[in-house]
């Protein structure tokens, strides 16, 4: 069926409105969990890139002023707050400190997490209770703090960060299966009612990415070519190759897009 005159005129309006400005990020600012190292440095500074002021939450200091000089090399401005994201009251700490800092606030990357490698039979209750502590629960505090202030001003962007172990069961990592898992169900559950207050939740699912928690793997030479085999990509990725992703899902340009867990993953999944 051709097009109607109102579907040609609204495409041509879209076209005009379609400029690289869509990806821009300049005002916004951004919560970003775990910020100043690995994956969350490189959200930090792809984000700064792009013209967000940065406001990192982080259990540590490593990384701060590594972080914080190439974000004022891009000519934004970041603060960090040093907190444990897993304690009574911390996240909606968050959200009012970066208030304080910033005046308001856009975008909320969940970024901050952890990992325990144990056969299942051998996994101890306390690695699970801290997984689940700030892999989710910390997750869900933090988006639901955002969530309030998003809906007032009727627009925000909160980005949670998944895994493959949001689709499989993996080996030796129960618990961080289980976090991942329950990520994927926070983003679906929260798009589904923030939708309506034109606030978009998503989560971005890295693949085997080259970073310090996946070093035991890629040293276990069995392990690292069983990984390979199944990447049409034939490589692990690089942190810098989730930059992308990140900015899009932050900016205008995903303003249509709403409960997507989207793997990057140099095409593991379709194996």
């Amino acid at each position: 069926m051709p097009q109607s005159a109102e579907e040609i005129k609204a495409n041509e309006a879209a076209l005009d409105k379609f400029k690289m400005s869509m990806f821009s990020l300049k005002g916004k600012v951004a919560i970003i969990t775990g910020g100043n190292t690995g994956l969350g440095q490189g959200y930090s500074v792809a984000l700064a890139e792009a013209g967000a002021d940065i406001f990192i939450a982080t259990h540590g200091q490593e990384g701060w002023e590594d972080t914080r000089k190439m974000i004022e090399k891009r000519g934004q401005r970041v603060e960090f707050m040093q907190c444990d994201l897993t304690q009574d009251g911390v996240a909606q700490k968050v959200i009012d400190t970066a208030l304080e800092k910033f005046g308001h606030i856009d975008i909320l990357i969940n970024n901050a997490g952890m990992i325990k490698r144990n056969p299942l039979l051998e996994s101890k209750d306390e690695d699970w209770k801290n997984v689940i502590a700030i892999n989710l629960t910390a997750v869900y505090h933090l988006s639901m703090a955002a969530a309030k202030v998003f809906a007032k001003q009727k627009h925000g962007k909160i980005i949670n960060i998944g895994s493959m172990l949001s689709f499989q069961g993996g080996k030796f990592i129960p618990s961080y299966t289980a976090s991942k898992h329950g990520v994927a169900g926070l983003t679906k559950a929260f798009a589904s009612e923030m939708g309506a207050y034109n606030v978009q939740v998503n989560a971005i699912a890295p693949g085997y990415i080259k970073t310090a928690n996946t070093a035991p793997i890629r040293a276990d030479k069995a392990r690292n070519q069983e990984i390979l085999s199944r990447i049409p990509a034939g490589h692990w990725g690089a942190p810098h190759e989730l930059m992308g992703v990140a900015v899009f899902l932050a900016s205008e340009a995903a303003d249509y897009v709403n409960g997507c867990i989207m793997p990057v993953d140099g095409g593991y999944l379709v194996r």
